[in-house]
């Protein structure tokens, strides 16, 4: 396939600029972590303050991504199969958090669950401040990507089906669900990849205590402060490495099911 002048010049800005913003930075972490060979990689990734750092942040991710994935779906379908008083108010309130500073989330979310809750919920300082934080600023992503595909989703499969005899559950399971495997696979690996570089809101709520509240991101701001940069490198790296791995693993899982979509279609 032969491109046009006008659709090569276009690749080649598009590479240029991804280049730029994405690549270049990318390659730029892991030379600068790999400055100190793989005795010092090791040795910043197996320290105990940096993996206990680690491992709360990906669990607690992980466990938001997963929340995400059933609540924002059920919003996402709240808001295109029903129709209440003040559903346009919950479809804008719905990006607040893309809107919001995470500085202020972190503030907001404090005055609800910190020492003076009006809630009498006092979780600030905890991994539950953690989890809270996450779940705030990754809320709209599931609900974002899965929203337009209900959208366009052609109810007549399910009406055939309804005709046939086959119950709600059922319908949902077979015909529903598959269809929207692909656009909640994607929404979670924007969620996941969010939390794990959430930094903003967790500044106040966390506490940033070592071995306990500390997420990646602080961890890496600890080594910056500190002067060294290629251990910060080297957490950034192990944090892309994840993400990564994720969002394949999330591609496979959405390409299976568009596959079974395929043949059922």
């Amino acid at each position: 396939m032969t491109l046009t002048r006008g659709a090569g010049l276009s690749l080649g800005v598009a590479v240029l600029w991804f280049s730029l913003l994405v690549l270049l930075p990318l390659a730029a972490i892991v030379a600068r972590a790999a400055e100190g060979g793989w005795s010092n990689y090791w040795s910043v990734v197996r320290d105990g303050q940096t993996w206990a750092a680690v491992s709360l942040t990906v669990t607690q991710a992980a466990i938001v991504t997963a929340l995400n994935i059933v609540v924002g779906t059920i919003i996402a379908w709240v808001l295109v199969r029903d129709r209440f008083w003040g559903r346009s108010l919950l479809d804008l309130v719905i990006d607040v958090p893309f809107a919001l500073p995470t500085i202020v989330a972190g503030l907001v979310l404090l005055s609800l669950y910190g020492p003076k809750s009006p809630l009498g919920v006092h979780w600030a300082f905890t991994e539950k401040a953690v989890f809270l934080a996450f779940a705030f600023v990754t809320l709209p992503f599931i609900v974002r990507t899965v929203q337009p595909v209900l959208e366009e989703l052609d109810v007549d499969a399910e009406e055939a089906a309804a005709s046939l005899g086959a119950s709600r559950t059922t319908i949902l399971r077979r015909i529903v669900l598959p269809s929207l495997v692909p656009a909640i696979a994607a929404g979670a690996a924007l969620s996941f990849a969010r939390a794990i570089s959430e930094y903003g809101s967790l500044v106040l709520l966390s506490g940033n205590k070592p071995y306990q509240t500390e997420v990646a991101s602080v961890r890496m701001l600890t080594f910056i402060e500190n002067g060294s940069t290629a251990s910060a490198a080297t957490v950034a790296s192990l944090m892309l490495l994840v993400a990564l791995v994720v969002i394949v693993l999330l591609d496979v899982f959405a390409g299976r099911g568009q596959r079974r979509v395929a043949r059922r279609g």
